[in-house]
């Protein structure tokens, strides 16, 4: 190990007390816990939400375990489609929601009023193209709620906060450093954030801002929400970068 490696490594939790969630494992997936509410953060960053869900056909774009589709088909009485890559994912969210909602790995032709974006624009390879897709699937005049965090810059925005308690680590250390240390950790084999398990592709919001106006979308809601819930860093330049921790928006095409 490198000197910077054995700093890190120092301050960092000890490996046998990191959990591995196994997104493959059978029993893993069994014993997983449901969200009490699996909608509390959107309620936050939205306070309207069940105006802009309640009878529509939405589409919850990476939907993970279905929880949060779930939660929409049978509180706001919408029609609701999950999608998702993660076979595993799906699996679970047809055996616990399937009865309430749809869950598929393509998307084909279908249309939607709302596309619901929540913790992935920021996994995203390419997420301009990703907004693409998200487009695509809209109607006239639909709207895409988008909720994720923390950005790139923010202090826990490198997504290493599971075994690394240090704010702003991707500031201290090398990218280099910081992979070698995680692979205590996780055994992806990651040499790049870009190659972790769920993807890191550096949002800054810069960057989300720059995606959107080239995407032509309107931009009927932005809200940043900041650091210890200090707002006022978040509209300060710069210092918006380090302090926003969640993004929330409503585009619409």
């Amino acid at each position: 190990m490198t000197l910077a490696q054995h700093i890190l490594a120092s301050v960092c939790k000890p490996p046998e007390e990191v959990g591995y969630d196994d997104t493959t494992d059978a029993t893993w997936l069994a014993k997983r816990e449901v969200p009490q509410d699996p909608l509390e953060d959107l309620r936050r960053a939205f306070p309207n939400l069940e105006a802009l869900l309640r009878g529509r056909d939405v589409l919850d774009f990476g939907c993970g375990f279905g929880d949060q589709s779930g939660a929409i088909a049978r509180e706001f009485k919408a029609r609701v489609t999950g999608l998702d890559t993660h076979l595993g994912f799906l699996a679970a969210a047809r055996e616990r929601y399937g009865d309430i909602a749809r869950f598929t790995d393509e998307l084909n032709d279908a249309k939607f009023d709302v596309v619901l974006s929540h913790d992935a624009m920021e996994h995203y390879d390419d997420p301009a193209v990703a907004l693409r897709t998200m487009v695509s699937a809209l109607r006239p005049r639909g709207f895409i709620l988008m909720m994720f965090g923390p950005p790139w810059w923010a202090p826990y925005g490198a997504h290493m906060r599971f075994f690394c308690p240090i704010p702003w680590v991707q500031l201290w250390f090398s990218e280099r450093t910081i992979m070698a240390v995680r692979s205590r950790y996780r055994r992806d084999g990651a040499k790049r954030y870009e190659d972790v398990e769920s993807g890191i592709n550096k949002m800054s919001l810069a960057k989300f801002e720059r995606i959107i106006r080239q995407s032509g979308l309107s931009v009927l809601q932005r809200r940043y929400f900041g650091v210890k819930k200090i707002e006022v860093l978040t509209k300060i330049p710069l210092m918006r970068e380090l302090t926003t921790n969640v993004v929330a928006a409503i585009l619409q095409k």
